[in-house]
């Protein structure tokens, strides 16, 4: 056997243990992370609703990058159509 051959065969092996590892917990990982986004969202999306924000400094620079996820978070909040009025994306 090659060097390069056992080097595949470690890669590949490699690769299906991560995965073996991992599965279990993908569906997790991904729910907090999107719980995650969503409170971050609210964070920055309350600037422009008059509340608060104890870090608008720092994501009021965000919003622009935000505004093309607004949509899918303010249908995940239960929202049928956007709750401020100059934001419309529906």
């Amino acid at each position: 056997m090659k060097l390069s051959d056992l080097k595949t065969l470690f890669k590949q092996a490699d690769y299906y243990a991560e995965e073996f590892y991992n599965a279990p917990y993908r569906a997790a990982i991904a729910r907090a992370r999107r719980e995650q986004d969503d409170l971050f969202m609210l964070l920055v999306f309350s600037e422009m609703m008059g509340v608060p924000n104890p870090v608008s400094y720092y994501t009021l620079e965000l919003q622009p990058i935000l505004l093309e996820r607004f949509h899918d978070w303010h249908r995940r909040m239960g929202m049928e159509h956007s709750p401020l009025d100059h934001i419309k994306c529906c």
